[in-house]
């Protein structure tokens, strides 16, 4: 019996086993939502179209599986923009459904009408503009094998509204063939040979994990090759996770942002195993001195990134977790004990501890937020999700709060979205109910998505939110400070809204931490309450971003 194109997506999405549906629906997507209306597939309404790409992104790192979204045409899809290049910058699998004006309008600047494909081509891994139904099932099966396999992306389906509405026989592909997509790569013996050879002659090696080991499920692999040989570990951003904060040979992120042990490491290696990482500029701004110091072997699954940004003697294509398997066996008759125990020492010596809650704030009626989120990792355990916001809250979240399990750190890496936290956090609630999910935020930044609390309160989703308000836009007023002669334009948010007026009008927990002597009780409070939750902490405006862990008596910069 033919049904129409519309129920046919919804058919393929349900053989695809998704579950949840993030999106915002609108005149030419109507098809679409009507088709949905019978069907299990549960949809959250985001309250902007970016927040429901972003709760997509957020559902599918933390779950593991393909996120999707749905909007309407127009301003509806240029909404979905910053949330699909934010997933395209970080590898993340999402499948964007837009709806577009009919077939016949389409170039005619209709109402609503904006050309999806060519917008978004720049920041998709793929995208299809619809021409016929028939065309739909075997472009839903390419579009989910495309943004899930090799190196995730997401991919956008665009459909007009005539199309949706058409009748076709369905018929779901069962494989896909894509003439030319190999994206299976796998570690070859000559390469492993290579790989072998370049360890035996190294004294001081170093694994740089990046987001590929997580977005490959690597991790266990990665902990057996470097605990089997000593190899000391620094992560990216994206690589947060990847090895447990805890673990002896995690030497913390590194970059420009990064901390002490990691970038010691980084200069004083004579070989780097980059697996999974694109090295952006914060990991490795002077890639190209790195690699003369050091011989490099970048394994990733895009071949794009090889050579891109560094040098590598030894670049590989291949699947993370299988090269990591395979070079695990190796029987190398080596083991990198004495480099390992040096730069261990070296991250203790350099450690930054929390400031101790008997110890006055650097400031009067404010907090220390590394002592915050070591106290709060403390409360939380090992199983809760971190989202974080874009800015000094980042930083702090990133190199503080001991993340010990893959796929419980969610951040903006390659794009830098403010705005990204909350609606992420959304997302992996979603996808992981039974998990504690806290959103880590600043001012600045939780006042780009605050209409996603509306949604909070809609599904009363147990977020809690963990505020750092300096009433400033604080990383770029460090910056102004400190390379442009303390010329501080437009970064003072000194006219905040009152948050707890504004938790209360989305019928949010409140509270507030203005020293670090009430912080334990107060996040315990926090984690204990009953749905939803915002904790304001006070935060000195001249708080820095990142610590030289030289002064943790008093906790001073």
């Amino acid at each position: 019996m033919p049904i129409t194109g519309a129920q046919a997506i919804i058919k393929a999405l349900e053989l695809e086993g998704v579950e949840t549906i993030f999106g915002y629906p609108g005149a030419a997507i109507c098809p679409f939502y009507d088709a949905l209306y019978d069907s299990g597939i549960r949809h959250i309404l985001s309250r902007n179209e970016q927040g429901a790409a972003h709760a997509a992104s957020g559902y599918a790192r933390a779950t593991g599986r393909t996120g999707v979204c749905a909007v309407t045409s127009g301003p509806g899809s240029t909404n979905l923009i910053t949330g699909i290049a934010t997933a395209y910058m970080d590898s993340i699998p999402l499948v964007a459904i837009t709806g577009q004006v009919t077939s016949d309008l389409i170039g005619h600047d209709s109402f609503q009408e904006a050309d999806t494909t060519g917008a978004t081509s720049p920041f998709t891994k793929h995208n299809y503009l619809v021409k016929s139904a028939a065309e739909l099932p075997r472009i839903l099966r390419e579009a989910f094998y495309i943004a899930s396999t090799g190196r995730p992306g997401p991919v956008v389906i665009d459909i007009p509204q005539d199309v949706q509405a058409s009748r076709i026989d369905f018929a779901y592909p069962e494989s896909v063939d894509l003439p030319g997509y190999h994206p299976d790569a796998c570690l070859s013996r000559e390469d492993l040979a290579a790989c072998a050879d370049l360890l035996r002659q190294s004294r001081a090696p170093i694994i740089c994990a990046g987001g590929g080991i997580i977005s490959g499920n690597a991790s266990g692999e990665l902990i057996h090759l470097a605990e089997k040989f000593q190899i000391p570990v620094v992560t990216t951003l994206m690589g947060i996770g990847a090895l447990p904060a805890r673990h002896p040979l995690n030497l913390g992120i590194l970059g420009s942002h990064g901390v002490y042990a990691a970038n010691f490491a980084l200069l004083h290696a004579d070989l780097i195993l980059i697996v999974g990482a694109r090295i952006g500029n914060r990991a490795m701004g002077a890639a190209s001195e790195i690699a003369r110091r050091a011989r490099v072997i970048h394994i990733d699954i895009d071949p794009a990134e090889l050579g891109k940004n560094i040098r590598p003697q030894l670049p590989i294509v291949a699947n993370a977790r299988q090269a990591l398997a395979l070079l695990s066996e190796l029987d190398l008759s080596v083991r990198f004990d004495e480099w390992a125990t040096k730069t261990g020492q070296i991250r203790q010596s350099h450690k930054l501890s929390g400031l101790p809650p008997h110890l006055p704030p650097r400031r009067d009626s404010s907090v220390f937020p590394p002592y915050i989120l070591e106290t709060l990792a403390g409360i939380c355990g090992e199983q809760a999700i971190i989202t974080t916001e874009v800015g000094q809250n980042q930083i702090w979240a990133a190199n503080h709060y001991p993340i010990q399990l893959p796929r419980t750190f969610l951040s903006s890496g390659g794009m830098g979205t403010m705005g990204y936290g909350l609606p992420a956090a959304i997302g992996a609630k979603i996808g992981c109910p039974d998990k504690p999910v806290i959103a880590v935020s600043g001012d600045g930044s939780l006042q780009m998505s605050l209409q996603e609390l509306g949604t909070i309160r809609h599904y009363n989703l147990d977020v809690k939110i963990l505020l750092f308000n300096n009433q400033r836009l604080g990383m770029v007023h460090e910056m102004q400070k400190q390379k442009f002669c303390g010329r501080c334009c437009q970064v003072f948010l000194d006219h905040n809204p009152d948050f707890s007026l504004l938790a209360a009008a989305f019928g949010m927990g409140y509270g507030k931490l203005e020293d670090n002597q009430a912080a334990e009780a107060g996040l315990r409070q926090m984690m204990a309450a009953a749905g939803p939750f915002l904790l304001e902490c006070t935060v000195d405006p001249d708080e820095p971003t990142l610590y030289s862990g030289k002064n943790e008596k008093d906790g001073s910069p």
